[in-house]
């Protein structure tokens, strides 16, 4: 396995921002996991990439609920000061949920020979989990870490990966705890 770590959506308008985020406790909650995880992988030059929501003002994705987030060139679509961040990571803005969709995040796992890429983040019923369908359709390995992600409550979070534990497609789609990745990744 040559993983690649992918960062969903951890921003300031999300963690930090002054309207209330229904996944923003939650999401806090993952951060020093989310930390360990990249710290663990810059260790070992592995990519880390941060996929972050990026909308254009009038956005087709504003005629829904979703308000005025995430707008692209404010400090809100910036990656949370909450994690750390290194000169070495790649920041991958988005338009819409999958952190592969209409980018060239495809391109950059495969400059790096990634076969797998390791998933965390926010929503996981959502955004972490369109992401993981579209890295199978490119041909990528998934893991989903399972305590490096968030969703807007911790039922609607457990009920979206045990969809997936024991799903068909395994072992190409898996869920796995940080601790299980890493033990994995270090290798006997």
């Amino acid at each position: 396995m040559k993983p690649a770590v992918v960062i969903v959506d951890m921003l300031k308008d999300t963690l930090e921002g002054a309207h209330p985020m229904p996944i923003k406790e939650l999401g806090r909650e993952i951060v020093p996991a989310v930390n360990r995880l990249t710290g663990f992988a810059r260790e070992r030059s592995l990519p880390v990439i941060f996929s972050m929501d990026s909308f254009v003002p009038g956005d087709f994705i504003f005629q829904g609920k979703m308000k005025n987030h995430s707008i692209r060139g404010t400090k809100g679509a910036e990656v949370t000061d909450l994690l750390t961040q290194a000169e070495t990571d790649y920041y991958s803005p988005k338009r819409r949920f999958s952190a592969f969709y209409k980018t060239d995040i495809d391109h950059t796992l495969r400059l790096h020979g990634a076969d797998t890429v390791a998933l965390c983040g926010i929503a996981t019923h959502w955004c972490v989990l369109s992401s993981a369908f579209d890295a199978l359709s490119n041909d990528f390995r998934v893991v989903i870490l399972e305590d490096c992600c968030a969703s807007f409550s911790r039922e609607m979070h457990a009920s979206c990966l045990e969809i997936y534990r024991k799903n068909p497609l395994y072992p190409l789609l898996r869920v796995m705890t940080l601790e299980a990745f890493l033990a994995e990744v270090q290798g006997p």
